[in-house]
């Protein structure tokens, strides 16, 4: 099992609704396939560096998962099968960037316990 990241962007036209939707599907073709999703971010609505399709902003995803390479093809074909994504890239990462990953996330989580945690005592 190899670990791969996808980052897809989807047309901006899309509602929030249609937008968490379309990436729930990706995401369900992923776990069907035998994957197993490790992380999933949502980063929303961000301006294009150029121009795609004369669309300058786009809903950007990141979808880190495990498993096997031959699922890779398969998710590829979902995306280009779908006119609601833009553009896409999956790839392997190596040994380091799959530690940076981990080491990314922990801290995404610690700022988001340390963000909450003010919240609580704040309501007590």
């Amino acid at each position: 099992m190899n670990h791969y990241e996808t980052v897809f962007i989807l047309t901006p036209v899309l509602s929030d609704a249609q937008m968490k939707e379309a990436v729930e599907k990706f995401t369900k073709v992923l776990t069907d396939n035998g994957a197993t999703i490790v992380n999933e971010e949502l980063w929303g609505l961000r301006k294009l560096a150029y121009p795609i399709d004369k669309k300058s902003t786009g809903f950007y995803s990141l979808v880190e998962f495990d498993g096997d390479p031959t699922l890779v093809k398969k998710l590829e074909t979902a995306f280009r099968r779908d006119e609601r994504v833009i553009r896409f890239l999956v790839f392997r990462n190596d040994k380091y960037a799959a530690e940076y990953a981990a080491k990314r996330r922990s801290l995404k989580a610690g700022k988001a316990a340390a963000a909450a945690a003010p919240a609580e005592n704040a309501e007590a």
